[in-house]
């Protein structure tokens, strides 16, 4: 069977020869016809413009002119004489497209009889104002003339275009139903045929972004297809060693540095406690130092594992509709111990959206923002989540009064491992990964986390787009 570049190649060239015929013959003809009526719908363009401008232009000559009356505002007059140019301009672009100058004769009165109501005392205002109303009255229809006529000069010119049109469509339509209709079913049956190694491939390569390694992928078709279902299946395994490898390196981990770690800290609490013998002061601080570095090094190596579960759960989504304003809710509640402790105003706002994510992983993103909400916040602050919805997908934001993100350390703010300038003096000093774990969970349901700028504590945006 020969290569799907080959079929496709062949597929192409018969197109090409069955439409190469009525494509030349309907170039030649439009090329014709376009240099005819150029320049005429040039001029049709301009005119229907200068018509909607002269009729936008009345309406703000109109609306200045009255409140120029009512208020004695010299600026709202000089507005109305803005406007007023601004309509001459236009009417000038109509006489351009085609309509005679005694068209326009009675429009120019009008609007001098406007103007000069426009003149004359303060005591006489309202009067005028009320006169100027009915002067626009009798302009807007002038205005609708105008454009009528406009509108009947496009028509009759458009009414040629076409007659020149059908006579050439007449010979030209035969011709076209033709190739389409062999070109269509060439299409189809190209398609048909092709459809399903290639439904069967976009079904491969989401099983291999769904983490499912456990089928093989075996698709037939032609040649180019079958060697990509090779490759495919050659990632597969590529992704299952890699990710056994990862969880032995884990487990490695876990067992090599984890417990030698528990060893030194047990040692170094026995003899914090004299169990070989009374310290001296020296001993004592030097035992300290000992005890905290170990406690430090295997709380890293907890987050570096933690970090690692987190990236490798977050590309094995269970999703289900979810209501996010009471996932939200939800983490308040768990965490409801933390914030009255440091007597916080948590709210909750926005309506009940629902969307289809994995609950228990964007709830754990959401529980992150709110801890580290908590954390920065002083006592007695406030910390607001919202939820919304808009037609690209769902939002939600977390707002705390904490003393926000140091500019130095907005660019690098989800990055694992990563701790910024603003530590709370009150608190134990992280260990960098909670944003970089909302960072993988956000990203895996197809959206992104942002920092926003915030006159007062920080700003997290988490956007997830509608899913399938």
């Amino acid at each position: 069977m020969g290569s799907f570049r080959q079929l496709l190649l062949a597929a192409f060239l018969l197109i090409a020869l069955l439409l190469g015929g009525t494509a030349l013959r309907a170039v030649l003809v439009l090329e014709r016809l376009v240099a005819q009526s150029g320049e005429a719908a040039d001029r049709a363009l301009a005119l229907n413009a200068a018509g909607q401008a002269l009729a936008a232009r009345t309406a703000g000559m109109e609306r200045t002119a009255r409140q120029s009356l009512v208020l004695s505002d010299a600026l709202l007059r000089r507005r109305f004489d803005e406007e007023l140019r601004a309509a001459r301009g236009a009417l000038q672009q109509m006489a351009y497209g085609g309509l005679r100058e005694q068209d326009f004769v009675r429009w120019r009165r009008q609007v001098d009889g406007i103007v000069a109501l426009l003149q004359g005392p303060a005591e006489s205002a309202l009067e005028r104002e009320r006169q100027v109303a009915a002067e626009f009255r009798d302009l807007d229809a002038i205005n609708a003339r105008l454009l009528a006529r406009g509108q009947a000069l496009v028509e009759e010119r458009d009414r040629a275009l076409r007659q020149q049109l059908d006579a050439e469509r007449t010979q030209l339509v035969w011709q076209v139903w033709g190739a389409i209709a062999l070109a269509v079913l060439l299409a189809v049956a190209l398609g048909l045929w092709l459809a399903r190694p290639f439904k069967r491939l976009q079904q491969a390569i989401v099983q291999l972004g769904e983490n499912r390694l456990d089928q093989p992928v075996d698709i037939p078709g032609p040649s180019d297809v079958r060697r990509v279902s090779q490759q495919l299946d050659w990632l597969r395994l590529r992704l299952t060693e890699l990710e056994a490898d990862k969880a032995r390196f884990l487990r490695h981990v876990s067992h090599e540095l984890k417990t030698p770690l528990a060893a030194l800290r047990e040692g170094a609490a026995l003899l914090e406690d004299g169990v070989a013998g009374e310290l001296t002061p020296d001993q004592r601080e030097v035992v300290g130092i000992l005890r905290h570095n170990t406690l430090a090094l295997q709380g890293h190596i907890e987050a570096l594992l933690r970090f690692n579960a987190a990236a490798f759960e977050a590309r094995q989504l269970q999703r289900r509709r979810t209501d996010l304003r009471a996932l939200v809710q939800q983490q308040v509640d768990a965490q409801q111990l933390q914030w009255q402790a440091r007597h916080l105003d948590v709210q909750v706002q926005g309506p009940a959206v629902t969307a289809q994510v994995d609950p228990d992983k964007l709830g754990a993103a959401i529980g992150n923002l709110l801890s580290n909400a908590i954390r920065f916040s002083p006592a007695g602050a406030r910390l607001r989540l919202q939820v919304a919805s808009g037609p690209d997908g769902a939002s939600v934001d977390v707002r705390d009064e904490g003393p926000g993100i140091a500019e130095a350390d907005r660019e690098r703010v989800f990055e694992p491992f990563y701790r910024g300038q603003r530590q709370p003096q009150d608190a134990v000093r992280g260990t960098g990964i909670g944003l970089s774990i909302v960072q993988e969970y956000v990203a895996a349901h197809g959206g992104r986390v942002r920092l926003l700028p915030s006159d007062r504590g920080a700003h997290f945006r988490m956007e997830l787009p509608h899913a399938p």
